[in-house]
């Protein structure tokens, strides 16, 4: 069974001590009970943190259950950890994968962080530009309020990118705010903003209360979403592993495109959504994911572009500098060899 803890900065002990200053103490704590052991069976036990329990991510959990992580010697053990914590732990070593790929590369911008990208689940942005009903083309925008997850976030450096195309300066013609952690479609809905930046479960509410959409980001602007992480060291260090789990990874995502039913029960049990959000989210998203877990090196570029303006750096980034694919285009092969099908 997959194994998912609560986020380990809502423990008891873990607040105790944050709460006494003890900045580090939940570092520690962490490294303690992720480091990887030897499972029952000679499986390895492989960490993974989850920031959410979004769509393009169910991909993991499927390759857990479905045993597929186990034919490669991986006992998945999925954590729930936001993604700043998630990136320091995988620089620790107390896990050693991130579903947090953007923070990843942000911590390669700023500070060259020995990280890379080896999985990417979508190659199409799963964001939602809706508006309100009096808004009825993108220059209606003109002056009005905007609701997003940060002015900083790397939506919203997409957003004023697709303004442009429409005529319009996003650091001008627009007030962009930030209402707070998941409060873009409240803001919407009461009329505090005029537009707001959706996930897929906030963009159906939304729809379902008369608000309007505007634009889908995965047709606007071609980059990734929903990446998976891991450290150079883990990579040169544990290869074999490494391999294994993209592999298995790779499985899970040709199931998810090939299992309607199974991929939506898989979704219910692990969002806690109805069966019936479950079913409109994958005929909406199906099409977004990847067939091999790989991006074109024209994503890549603009997925570091992205990166740049977000972590306010100059310095041009390789692709091969933050994406290594390698271990999932292999797999993809010998999966194809073999005549693997889910």
């Amino acid at each position: 069974m997959n194994r998912v803890k609560e986020p380990l900065l809502q423990q008891g002990l873990v607040r105790r001590k944050l709460a006494k200053g003890k900045t580090v103490s939940w570092l520690f704590l962490l490294t303690c009970l992720l480091l990887p052991t030897r499972a029952a069976f000679g499986l390895e036990t492989v960490s993974m943190s989850i920031p959410t329990k979004t769509f393009q991510l169910v991909i993991y959990p499927i390759a857990q259950e479905r045993g597929y992580m186990r034919e490669e010697g991986i006992d998945l053990n999925l954590v729930f950890i936001e993604a700043t914590p998630s990136i320091q732990s995988i620089m620790a070593g107390s896990l050693q994968f991130t579903g947090s790929g953007t923070s990843a590369l942000l911590a390669l911008a700023k500070g060259s962080a020995p990280l890379k990208v080896v999985i990417a689940a979508s190659d199409r942005v799963l964001q939602w530009f809706l508006v309100r009903p009096n808004v009825s083309s993108p220059k209606d925008l003109k002056g009005k309020k905007i609701a997003t997850t940060g002015i900083a976030a790397a939506t919203t450096f997409m957003l004023r990118q697709i303004l442009t195309k429409y005529g319009l300066d996003g650091n001008k013609d627009v007030t962009i705010i930030d209402p707070g952690s998941n409060n873009q479609l409240t803001a919407l809905i009461s009329g505090i903003a005029d537009a707001a930046i959706l996930g897929p479960d906030q963009r159906y509410i939304g729809l379902d209360n008369g608000m309007k959409e505007l634009f889908f980001f995965g047709n606007e602007v071609k980059n990734s979403w929903g990446t998976l992480a891991t450290s150079d060291k883990l990579i040169k260090e544990q290869p074999k592993m490494v391999a294994g789990f993209v592999k298995a990874t790779l499985k899970a995502l040709r199931l998810v495109r090939k299992d309607r039913e199974g991929t939506i029960a898989a979704m219910t049990k692990f969002s806690g959504v109805e069966r019936s959000q479950a079913a409109r989210v994958y005929d909406d998203l199906i099409n977004t994911f990847t067939t091999n877990g790989t991006v074109d090196d024209e994503t890549q570029r603009n997925d570091l572009v992205i990166i740049r303006q977000v972590a306010g750096v100059t310095n041009d980034i390789p692709n091969a500098r933050a994406y290594d694919f390698s271990f999932a285009l292999e797999a993809d092969q010998q999966l194809n060899r073999i005549g693997w099908r889910p």
